[in-house]
């Protein structure tokens, strides 16, 4: 429940601490004294619209700090942990808003995002009135709360889970059934490429290989041939050696008869011949290190062109040959097990959505029970608020073929105001001072099922008096045995009821500032009866009208 609001520089408020307890508590006082001032700021504390105009003149800004004491299983705290806050103690709301319009939020001291606060305002406060359409125009809300007030939790979550459930069936075979229609358009393109590819059987890796042993024969292949050349030169018929080897034999036996004069060059030639020899052997040598197949080379490159022209073929890298034609056989691995594949999903599918379909019509027989249910605990409710020629109505309609994650209903209250007239949605058909009524007689009948902690009801018994208005104060001390309640009214037989009475004025909060300002103070005995005399008579306080409102607190 809500438990302390503090406010500063907002409108009249100058500064304002309002501890808040259990039950019933009103807030009363003249008009213009600053009731709306008050929940305009609650309502800011709980991410409502911000306004710079809210700032008090004179102030640059204002603030609103709204603390909730709420069990620990309670949603919004599930909702700060999610979102990463602390969630020990007191929840503490805080609301800056400046005079230029912008605003901070804090959440436990916390900076934060005003979504996120509307989010968890709106799981610990409603604000009533006679104007209010926040729970009332949404059918979504108003199925949520029949499911609240049917005890109907387990099997609402029971059919959103066998939804989810059909849709992932659905969604699969949707997938599968289009990848086997697309393998099918495609089977004999598969099947003749998958033959070619897994013919040529390309490697990972490949490619690169056969390109360099290809550089490599090609190299060998050009060196052979000048090493070849160079070797015909030495030894063939055109080779000097022989030659070479003749003249040294005819200068050897020369030599004698001119001694000294050829030594040298008989020396010189007999190195030259040797160095000859060597360099013919070691090109015969050097030829059968280059020696290779040339079909080596030759069936190389046909298997390098091969590929090239396959990836050119597939718009792939010769590398990623492999993975397609695995994709491929798996594509054709599709398509002859897609037919038995596809009916199992199907299968299944349809399993799920008649799955879905019996807790849906059970869910949805059960919300019919509950629908009567309500509108009878609401008619019961009618007749002492002078509403009694009206009627409620759970209006229902389902649609067994188009199933939600909510069901396969539709629930939106209606409302009928005299009898002989048409029925329709109780914002459209009620008047201002009915639609309060209709809706507190609702609040009670749920009570305290898929209601926020803290209800605020802004005078909704404007335009009663007498028995209805006595009539709207039992409810509301009612509904407050199970809720927090807050109202804000103008009848004494409402303010009777309270367990707190808060008193609103305004005044000079000090002789040096001429403004007014909205103060609030809490009364009881002799001030609680002055109050609600004057609530019964108006400017003027009579004994009979205090002794009347002693009756009243008496009664309450």
């Amino acid at each position: 429940m809500l438990v302390h609001l503090s406010i500063r520089d907002i409108v009249l408020i100058e500064r304002l601490d309002l501890p808040l307890g259990e039950g019933l508590s009103v807030l009363t006082g003249e008009t213009g004294a600053g009731k709306s001032i008050l929940l305009d700021a609650l309502s800011l504390a709980l991410g409502g619209r911000g306004d710079g105009g809210l700032v008090r003149h004179g102030a640059k800004q204002g603030e609103i700090v709204a603390v909730f004491d709420l069990p620990a299983a309670h949603p919004a705290r599930r909702l700060l942990v999610d979102n990463g806050f602390d969630d020990d103690g007191d929840l503490i709301l805080r609301r800056i808003q400046n005079a230029d319009g912008r605003s901070r939020v804090f959440i436990n001291d916390r900076p934060s995002s005003v979504g996120l606060m509307r989010e968890i305002g709106a799981g610990l406060v409603e604000i009533h009135g006679q104007h209010d359409d926040r729970a009332l125009v949404d059918p979504e809300a108003h199925r949520r709360l029949l499911d609240e007030y049917g005890g109907l939790r387990t099997e609402a979550e029971a059919v959103a889970r066998a939804h989810g459930d059909w849709k992932r069936a659905e969604t699969e075979l949707v997938r599968h059934r289009a990848k086997v229609e697309a393998a099918a358009r495609e089977a004999d393109y598969l099947r003749s490429s998958v033959e070619e590819l897994s013919e040529l059987a390309p490697i990972a890796g490949e490619e690169e290989e056969l390109a360099s042993s290809r550089q490599v024969m090609m190299k060998s292949e050009k060196i052979a041939t000048d090493v070849s050349e160079a070797h015909d030169e030495l030894s063939g018929h055109a080779s000097p050696i022989p030659g070479l080897a003749g003249l040294l034999k005819r200068l050897e036996r020369k030599k004698d008869e001119l001694p000294g004069l050829l030594d040298e060059t008989i020396e010189r030639l007999d190195t030259a011949l040797d160095a000859l020899s060597d360099a013919q052997m070691s090109l015969q040598s050097a030829l059968r290190g280059l020696e290779f197949d040339p079909r080596a080379l030759e069936e190389t490159e046909e298997r390098l062109f091969a590929l090239r022209a396959a990836g050119r073929k597939y718009s792939r890298p010769v590398d990623a040959l492999p993975e397609l034609v695995a994709r491929m056989i798996g594509d054709l691995a599709d398509l002859d097990a897609g037919e038995e594949r596809l009916a199992a999903l199907e299968a299944e599918a349809k399993e799920h959505r008649a799955r879905l379909d019996r807790v849906a019509a059970d869910l949805s027989a059960k919300r019919i029970l509950a629908a009567r249910l309500l509108e009878a605990a609401v008619m019961a409710e009618l007749p002492d608020m002078k509403l009694e020629r009206a009627a409620f109505l759970a209006e229902m309609s389902s649609d067994a073929a188009s199933p939600a994650a909510s069901g396969i209903d539709t629930v939106e209250f209606w409302v009928r105001t005299n009898p002989g007239t048409r029925a329709g949605p109780m914002m459209k058909v009620a008047s201002g001072g009915e639609l309060s009524r209709f809706l507190l007689a609702l609040k009670v009948a749920l009570a305290d099922k898929g209601s926020a902690p803290t209800l605020v009801f802004d005078e909704i018994d404007t335009g009663v008096g007498g028995a209805v208005a006595d009539a709207i104060g039992r409810r509301l001390a009612r509904l407050a045995t199970r809720v927090q309640v807050l109202s804000v009214t103008h009848a004494p037989q409402v303010a009777a009821r309270a367990k707190t009475h808060l008193l609103i004025s305004k005044a000079q909060q000090r002789a040096d500032d001429e403004r007014l300002a909205t103060r609030v103070e809490a009364i009881d005995g002799a001030g609680r009866t002055e109050e609600i005399a004057r609530m019964l008579a108006g400017e003027s306080v009579t004994d009979e009208a205090r002794a009347a409102a002693s009756r009243l607190i008496g009664t309450g």
